[in-house]
């Protein structure tokens, strides 16, 4: 796992997306295809330092915020500029399509 991608908890979430672009990881420990992109979105945090944060939510530890967002399925990517969410993402993708699907934000 990264140090570019912070864990967060349900209380840290508005702090979190608060200022600027973040792409937000609702995950679980349990999900295959959250594992598979777990290390390209470590690569994506390390390549867009300074233009995005990324972050992740362990789904079944933070419940609030994955209900606030409807959460059904994961993994499911939002990102968020200035506290609102302007994209949302469900499953895996390679890559290029998660670079693209960030850099639509700026």
């Amino acid at each position: 796992m990264s140090d570019l991608v912070a864990h967060i908890t349900d209380a840290e979430f508005p702090q979190a997306v608060a200022q600027g672009v973040t792409l937000v990881d609702f995950w679980a420990p349990w999900c295959g295809p959250c594992k598979m992109i777990a290390p390209v979105l470590d690569e994506l945090a390390a390549e867009m330092t300074g233009k995005a944060k990324f972050v992740k939510m362990n789904v079944d530890e933070n419940p609030q915020v994955a209900g606030q967002f409807g959460i059904m399925s994961i993994p499911t990517l939002i990102v968020f500029k200035d506290g609102k969410p302007v994209n949302k993402l469900i499953g895996g993708q390679p890559k290029p399509q998660l670079k693209a699907f960030v850099e639509g934000a700026f």
